[in-house]
């Protein structure tokens, strides 16, 4: 299984309050334009929840860092010299618990294919506005899968069609879940957001959000991205279900 996974369209916007303080997000930026560092670690410090710990210039610096310091959130950066952001996020990802939130200049498929396959757990256009960025880290932090809008859809679709599933279910996965978080685990494998589950279930959002947690810790997945690698490759939702 790949060591991340698929990036969903989970654009889920939480209280801006102040957290306590266990709820502290500590956040390392990768990039290798001295501005952007600057500029991102202006937007991230003056939020009262999140800490940024530390910045590197190249993905060898965000390795080491990331293995001294092992923030909760590494924002990452593609191009960069020594060793490229894809690199570095395997990297990071084979040693560390911190997650990954892939920023580009760049809207390509190729791009977003690639960080899928080294593991992040979100891609975010650097263009994006400061909110859309802070909320990112949030949701990237509390274990949900992000990515910009834009390319959602295609995405799931090219990255889907090129697994190959087992010939049915895993006995071992739906043993494990109940026959609710079965269709949830589904739902969130087509790219279904937790409003967009509950719509479909026809149930709270905060049920499906308990739903969710219990399908990642029976599972002993890190994330929403690894649930749908894992759905997919088992067997539970063919590659031709991914659509609405």
């Amino acid at each position: 299984m790949f060591g991340g996974g698929i990036l969903l369209p989970y654009y889920a916007q939480r209280m801006q309050s102040a957290p306590g303080e266990g709820d502290r997000v500590s956040v390392l930026i990768a990039d290798d334009q001295r501005l952007v560092r600057t500029g991102f670690r202006l937007i991230l410090a003056s939020e009262p929840d999140i800490d940024v710990i530390g910045e590197a210039a190249d993905g060898i610096e965000a390795v080491e860092l990331a293995l001294a310091r092992q923030p909760d959130v590494v924002l990452m950066d593609i191009r960069m010299p020594h060793m490229d952001g894809f690199q570095a996020t395997r990297k990071v990802l084979a040693s560390t618990d911190s997650r990954v939130l892939v920023l580009t200049t760049f809207d390509s498929d190729e791009y977003v294919y690639e960080a899928l396959r080294a593991g992040a757990s979100g891609f975010l256009l650097k263009d994006a506005p400061a909110d859309q960025l802070v909320t990112a880290v949030r949701c990237v932090a509390a274990g949900d899968a992000l990515i910009d809008p834009s390319v959602t859809r295609r995405l799931i679709s090219r990255f889907t069609r090129s697994i190959r599933p087992a010939a049915a279910p895993v006995p071992e996965l739906t043993a494990k879940l109940t026959t609710r978080e079965m269709d949830v685990l589904r739902l969130i494998a087509r790219g279904l957001s937790n409003p967009e589950i509950a719509a479909e279930l026809v149930i709270e959002e905060s049920t499906v959000k308990t739903h969710v947690s219990r399908v990642l810790t029976k599972l002993d997945l890190r994330d929403r991205v690894q649930a749908v690698i894992l759905a997919y490759e088992t067997g539970l939702v063919a590659a031709d279900q991914h659509g609405r």
